[in-house]
Formats: C-alpha cells, sequence, structure tokens
C-alpha cells in the first residue's frame, strides 16, 4: 500500500533523476520563484529574518531581492538535491570541489570520531557526499522521520545511494550511541535551526536564540573533535563543500568547556558563511522564537538574561 501512495512521487522522482542537471537547476529555480508568489507565511518569515539581520546594511529593496533570490535557490536545492542523489563519486567530482581538508583534524578511524557542524546551507544533501574525502570513516548523519512513513521510507532510499549511514532521531539515539563508542564514525550534525525549550540560549547575529547542545554532549562524550561542514552554490549545477576550521571542545588541560561557549564559536562559523552569500541559507525558517519562560530563567542562568528579555 505505501508504494502504491508514493508511485507518482517515485515516477516524478525517477523523471527529475534523468534529466540533465542545468535544466533541473532551472526547473527548481522556476519552481522557487513560485514558491515566493504563493507561500505568503514562509515569504513574510525570510523578510523578517533578512531585515533583523542585515536591516542596518541593505535597504528594504536589497533585501527584498534576497528573499527573492533565496526562494529560487532552495526550488534548485530540493530538485538538485533529487538528481545528483544518484550520481557517481566519479561524476559527483565533476561539480562538487572540496575545500579545506587541510582543517579536517589528524586522528585514527580506529580510536575516535570526527564530528561536522553542518547547516541547511545550499545543496545540503551533498554533505553525505563527503565520504571520498573520509577514508576509513563511516559517514553518518541524523534525521527527523517524515510522515506518512511511506514518504519517509523513500526520502530514506534516495539518501542511502550516498553510501551515507542515518539515524533518526527519536527512536535510533542508542544506535547511534553504540556506533560512537565504537570509533571510526564522521558524524554530520545540523545545529542552525530553533531547539526548542530544551536549546541552550546562544547569540546568533547578535539575537539570543534556542540552539541544539546535542553537538558539543557527543563530541565530548567520545572525545570527537569538531569542524565546521558548509555547502557553498558557486554556479548552476555546480557547489563547493568547504571543511571549516576546529572548534575545540575542551580546554588544554583536558577539561570540558562549557557547551554556550563550545556553540558560540559554531554559530559564528555559521554567521561568516551565511554572510559570505546570504541567499544560500535556509531563512524561511523561524530561528529567534520568542522565548518561553523556563528558556528566560535558564538564559538568565547563562547571563543573557537582559539581551534576551529586551530581544523579545
Amino acid at each position: 500500500m505505501g508504494f502504491l501512495l508514493t508511485l507518482p512521487i517515485r515516477l516524478l522522482l525517477w523523471l527529475i533523476q534523468r534529466l540533465p542537471l542545468r535544466l533541473v537547476v532551472h526547473l527548481g529555480r522556476g519552481l522557487g520563484a513560485l514558491g515566493w508568489l504563493v507561500l505568503r507565511r514562509h515569504r513574510r518569515v525570510a523578510l523578517e529574518n533578512l531585515t533583523a539581520v542585515f536591516g542596518a546594511e541593505k535597504s528594504p529593496a536589497v533585501l527584498r531581492d534576497l528573499a527573492r533570490e533565496n526562494f529560487r535557490r532552495l526550488g534548485e536545492n530540493y530538485l538538485c538535491g533529487i538528481r545528483t542523489s544518484t550520481l557517481s563519486d566519479a561524476e559527483i567530482g565533476a561539480i562538487v570541489e572540496f575545500r579545506g581538508l587541510e582543517n579536517l583534524p589528524k586522528v585514527s578511524p580506529q580510536t575516535l570520531n570526527l564530528i561536522f557542524a553542518t547547516g541547511h546551507f545550499g545543496n545540503f544533501e551533498l554533505c553525505g557526499r563527503v565520504q571520498r574525502c573520509l577514508p576509513g570513516w563511516q559517514l553518518a548523519g541524523t534525521y527527523r522521520a517524515l510522515q506518512p512513513p511511506a514518504l519517509n521510507d523513500l526520502l530514506q532510499e534516495l539518501r542511502g545511494h550516498s553510501g551515507c549511514r542515518f539515524f533518526e532521531r527519536t527512536r535510533d539515539a542508542q544506535a547511534l550511541r553504540h556506533c560512537l563508542s565504537q570509533g571510526g564514525i564522521a558524524l554530520g550534525l545540523f545545529a542552525d535551526q530553533h531547539a526548542g525549550v530544551k536549546g541552550l540560549w546562544v547569540p546568533f547575529f547578535g539575537r539570543p536564540c534556542s540552539t541544539s547542545a546535542s553537538l558539543v554532549i557527543l563530541a565530548q562524550r567520545y572525545h570527537s573533535p569538531v569542524c565546521s561542514l558548509v555547502c557553498y552554490r558557486t554556479g548552476p549545477g555546480r557547489w563547493t563543500m568547504e571543511f571549516g576550521a576546529s572548534v575545540p571542545t575542551r580546554n588544554p588541560d583536558g577539561s570540558l568547556r562549557p557547551p554556550t561557549t563550545v556553540m558560540r564559536e559554531v554559530n559564528a562559523q555559521y554567521e561568516a558563511a551565511i554572510r559570505r552569500d546570504p541567499a544560500n541559507w535556509f531563512w524561511v525558517h523561524r530561528r529567534w522564537k520568542p522565548p518561553t519562560e523556563q528558556q528566560l530563567a535558564r538564559a538568565k542562568a547563562d547571563g543573557l538574561g537582559e539581551t534576551l528579555a529586551a530581544d523579545s
């Protein structure tokens, strides 16, 4: 039954995967332009976010152009993510450049793990294709399951071509911990979206927001080095996957750095990536949601109470 429910989508994916990449780019940008016209709520969120971050340095007309281009990029990214999902490593190498390899920690996959702080930049599905840069490591990532299950299975089937191992956040936590305890895992974690009431309250572009602590918790528990990984669009159907500078999670004496301190540095790398190409990020997400009373209390304990109260 699930297969029949997703049959129209499977046919559409089959068609996209057989079109020339340049054509897929243009179709995706057209789809994004349509989204700009009809998705009023998401358009408003993108404009509000861009104005909050760049309003003091860019005119309303420029911000509107950025938001419109962001919608085109989102459509392009979604369709290109489908098209590139089944490409071979050689085909990926022809359209993707890998930079910052010198920033990768010099550690052995036999004893440790790596953790990448990645985010919703460009065709972020290409993060699953950095395996070619990590011989000896098993690439892994986490995801939140979609509904209905048949649609989720279809998405994971697409992602499965990369060789990356995926763990569902709510039900595979124990399996992920077991793998990390064995070593040799290169784990990509997204930390650029609102983390809810359990998140750390950390500034992002000068405005405190709920930030996931999972990256720091896992890195410190399993003694895993951390560095950023960002996908940049460099042209139609061309991308760069760039590894950023390492972010220490321990002090020189081996003691643990505070999670808020680590995530401030991760957020700083995200900020630099966004400033480099503002249209490349996921502006349609409400990154800065109003805080709850519980979050206000936590922010006060972290020394951000006055700033948070003013921002809300």
